[in-house]
């Protein structure tokens, strides 16, 4: 099994595999059918108050991830997610922010690997 990310902006490919959205708002600009996502899990994502504190600061990229991760230690999509990564094989996590590093999707990806 193989999961990446990607952010919502880059070209599509094959390669991507199964592709699913982990944004709780629609990536600005990009159409459904741009987008070429295969399904969406808004709930996966952080919560619109941990969103909004974390509002992409740097200095708040490590305790973005605790609280993120203790968000997903109680949130039931993750097992959504797992069962389409079991399903799938190939999964790229589909994200919209600027940072390439510091975005809920790497997060995920970490949280899925261990």
């Amino acid at each position: 099994m193989s999961v990446h990310i990607k952010r919502v902006y880059e070209k599509w490919s094959q390669d991507d595999g199964y592709r699913v959205l982990v944004d709780r708002i629609w990536p600005r600009g990009v159409s459904k059918q741009k987008a070429h996502v295969d399904e969406w899990l808004k709930e996966v994502a952080p919560t619109t108050e941990l969103r909004k504190w974390f509002d992409h600061d740097d200095s708040k990229w490590v305790e973005f991830q605790k609280r993120y991760r203790t968000e997903l230690g109680s949130n039931p999509e993750i097992d959504t997610l797992r069962a389409i990564v079991k399903e799938h094989g190939v999964v790229a996590l589909i994200y919209s922010a600027h940072s390439e590093d510091e975005n809920q999707a790497v997060v995920l990806r970490d949280y899925l690997d261990s």
